[in-house]
């Protein structure tokens, strides 16, 4: 099909496809299952890769509440994206870019941008073809170059704002060799009360998907355990599909272990025979095993340990890239790491007893000034008790506050952005974006180089620089950088005039960085701080524990 001039759409780009829609009802885990599904393909030899469509009119997550939308996650070119994207990159090991996440926003901008400067000629600018030639253009340029991409469809089948991208998918089967896409259904198989499993919200899932003129090739039902073989040879029988792709995903204790599970119920083996690569698969002998003994290497289950994520948003996918860091250091050092939450608005009740409780202490990113005192005083509390300390970009600031109070005297020191009045703003505004007002475009974003100074904690856990991602507005405030550093606070790494990771030299482990290192680690490349704190909340509960044993 030759090249269509009026909206530039390309369809001889890209080479598989595999397309993930959700139905029943939304948070079923279809990102996970796509995700699996991917790291299975690529553990048989093939190049993978992944776009997320999220079909709200955002353009894109950067301004999206995370207690309501779960975090922003970052991309190494700045992109601010859904929180599925970093369960690609952890489960595929690659690094995307923005243009692996498509929005209704983004789409509607470029072809109205588009129509504005008259690119289509005075004609009817239409949802088909130009919406709809726009989402298949995206999705094609993400895939160039590999050799099958994972397209997840976010939202459930019948959102009235998910139809221009089940219709441009309608467009995209006719577009191609049977051979050379397949459409993957995610639905709920709930229990009814007697226990039995019951088919019919995946019946009516598919009716609504059918309509629509999208017929599954494979359906993957959730459920608390695996499907009965009866449910499997009814839901194959109404959705008009063969026995064999019905697939069960059941409840696991660890996210990392389904690509093992939907290994067992053979996926992947159906997938690459579906689109032909079977044969260009490595054979079971010579595929990549390191995912396998990774997630299901021993870990110490005896005496977990305890952490406590000192935030504001009272929903573990606000934080979801620190739990899985966390969890990635733990398979490293052979430890299980128990996250404690502790809300920072309550630290003068039962969560201050949390926070005591703890091993260590993580305080993590956040917007506003809501629970920032909490975040001090849980920045105190590990500073004075010698409890290891990790703090990542408002933590590293809450941890320059609090030692500009605390310890330089400096009273009422605090961030320009959370008290524009403050006598000591120590943490203050870029300079280049002072003048900026648009909210989407007043960050550094991405990845940026780090140097370190030698001989400091920084250098024993990154070497002589790093690169990491990072998302903020505000910085250490250069004015006050050499009282800052005149009593045990250490900027060890700094970025030109940016100070980047600060460190205390009268500390077991207190480490900050304003960059965000949760979103660079991977199951098998866990971050050099997560490692570092969690190696010295190990060696500080062994010294202790040496210690009570003396004593008594």
């Amino acid at each position: 099909m030759p090249k269509e001039p009026e909206t530039g759409y390309d369809p001889t780009l890209g080479r598989k496809f595999v397309f993930v829609t959700g139905g029943v009802m939304s948070g079923l885990g279809k990102g996970i299952t796509a995700a699996s599904t991917g790291r299975l393909l690529a553990n048989a030899g093939f190049d993978v890769t992944a776009v997320k469509i999220d079909p709200y009119l955002n353009v894109d997550a950067g301004t999206m509440n995370p207690y309501e939308h779960g975090e922003v996650y970052v991309l190494k070119d700045g992109g601010e994206v859904d929180l599925d994207l970093g369960n690609y990159e952890r489960f595929l090991g690659v690094d995307m870019t923005s243009d692996h996440n498509v929005t209704t926003g983004k789409v509607y901008k470029h072809v109205i941008e588009r129509e504005r400067a008259g690119d289509y000629l005075g004609k009817t600018v239409q949802i088909i073809p130009h919406i709809t030639d726009d989402i298949k253009r995206r999705i094609r340029e993400a895939a160039e170059g590999a050799d099958v991409c994972i397209v997840e469809v976010g939202g459930t089948v019948g959102d009235i704002e998910g139809m221009p991208f089940l219709e441009a998918l309608r467009q995209f089967a006719s577009e191609e060799d049977d051979e050379d896409l397949l459409f993957m259904h995610v639905t709920l198989v709930p229990d009814s009360k007697n226990g039995e499993q019951k088919t019919k919200p995946t019946q009516h899932s598919v009716k609504e998907l059918r309509s629509i003129g999208l017929h599954p090739d494979v359906i993957i039902g959730r459920n608390e355990q695996r499907l009965d073989a009866e449910t499997k040879e009814k839901i194959a029988l109404f959705c008009d599909i063969p026995n064999e792709a019905v697939f069960s995903n059941p409840d696991v204790d660890d996210i990392y272990h389904v690509p093992l599970m939907v290994e067992d119920e053979g996926l992947d083996e159906y997938v690459m025979e579906r689109l032909a690569l079977a044969e260009e698969a490595l054979p079971h002998a010579e595929r990549d095993n390191r995912w396998r003994e990774l997630v299901t290497r021993n870990r110490d289950e005896a005496e977990p340990i305890s952490v406590a994520l000192v935030g504001k948003y009272g929903l573990e996918d606000a934080y979801m890239s620190i739990h899985e860091s966390l969890k990635h250091a733990g398979i490293e050092l052979g430890v299980e790491v128990d996250v404690s939450w502790v809300d920072a608005e309550k630290m003068r009740d039962s969560h201050r007893k949390r926070l005591e409780a703890a091993d260590g202490v993580v305080v993590p990113g956040g917007f506003g000034v809501r629970g920032t005192e909490g975040k001090v005083e849980a920045v105190r509390h590990a500073r004075e008790h010698d409890v290891p300390f990790l703090g990542l970009c408002l933590g590293f600031q809450m941890a320059v506050v609090e030692h500009a109070r605390n310890v330089l005297g400096l009273e009422g020191a605090n961030s320009a952005e959370l008290d524009p009045d403050t006598p000591h703003p120590v943490i203050d505004i870029l300079p280049e974006q002072k003048e900026l007002d648009d909210m989407g475009g007043t960050m550094r974003l991405g990845a940026h180089e780090t140097e370190i100074k030698p001989g400091t904690l920084a250098q024993r856990l990154y070497g002589d620089a790093c690169v990491e991602r990072h998302r903020h507005r505000y910085e250490v405030n250069p004015a006050y950088i050499e009282r800052l550093e005149s009593e045990g606070l250490v900027f060890s790494g700094t970025a030109g005039p940016r100070m980047e990771i600060l460190e205390r030299d009268d500390h077991p482990f207190f480490f900050g960085t304003q960059f965000h290192p949760e979103f660079r680690s991977r199951p098998d490349r866990a971050s050099p701080a997560f490692v570092g704190f969690l190696d010295a909340v190990i060696g500080e509960r062994d010294e202790t524990a040496a210690s009570e044993e003396v004593t008594a």
